[in-house]
């Protein structure tokens, strides 16, 4: 077709599993961090500095990190979950639209998955869309199963949650004050959800993306605050 700009797999991701080639995107790693940070800081928060002594911070540590385990296994279990029926469900838009008899059905689906930008595509281009999958080999559909890929992005999930633990957690490791170790813990946190939000700010694409990191911070003080009040 001259003059037509060639349809990359890119166009729908979804549809034929394409990617970038990273394991995690920055949203996914970020959340899980934030994840990790929050359950550890729901543990750190609930001491109470004036009555907790060396038997109460152990029994802190040991729970924190064991909650993390747990949930960093969990969110991983999750994650391959979660893309199994993603991929089931391309695997069936891949079929419909090569099997389907109407075209406009075929279209129709495709924006569907395609999602709110379909709406700035033509009928043509939808139909370029389908022809060009139509052309796809039939081993090229998504296959509900899960992948050598997968099993490294729901392993990296869990050491995201497990790790984002331990420079929480370690003031309490080098010092008997539980006060100020509760402070530097704090500290720590909120210096990490800054740079989380950084990194979602530029991800974003945003100009000023220390304002999205200041915004976590505030977000974690607010969390922290009611972890105290609930009986920290």
């Amino acid at each position: 077709m001259t003059g037509e700009p060639p349809i990359s797999p890119a166009a729908l991701p979804g549809v034929l599993g394409a990617g970038d080639g990273r394991i995690l995107d920055p949203i996914d790693r970020v959340s899980e961090i934030l994840f990790g940070l929050f359950m550890v800081m729901t543990f750190t928060g609930t001491l109470s500095a004036a009555t907790a002594g060396r038997e109460d911070v152990r029994t802190m540590l040991i729970a924190a990190i064991g909650c993390n385990i747990a949930w960093g296994f969990v969110d991983g279990v999750m994650y391959i979950l979660r893309t199994l029926v993603t991929r089931a469900r391309s695997a069936t838009l891949f079929a419909a639209v090569r099997d389907g008899a109407h075209p406009e059905h075929a279209q129709r689906a495709i924006a569907n998955e395609i999602g709110p930008l379909a709406g700035g595509l033509d009928t043509a281009t939808l139909e370029r869309v389908r022809r060009w999958l139509l052309e796809r080999p039939a081993h090229a559909s998504p296959k509900p199963s899960v992948t050598g890929h997968d099993l490294k992005a729901a392993f990296g999930i869990f050491l995201l949650v497990f790790a984002s633990t331990f420079p929480v957690v370690l003031p309490f490791f080098f010092t008997a004050d539980v006060k100020f170790a509760m402070r530097v813990s704090a500290a720590i946190a909120m210096v990490m959800m800054f740079y989380c939000g950084v990194v979602w700010g530029r991800y974003a694409g945003m100009h000023r993306p220390w304002l999205s990191g200041l915004a976590l911070v505030v977000l974690g003080m607010i969390v922290e605050l009611i972890i105290i009040a609930l009986g920290g």
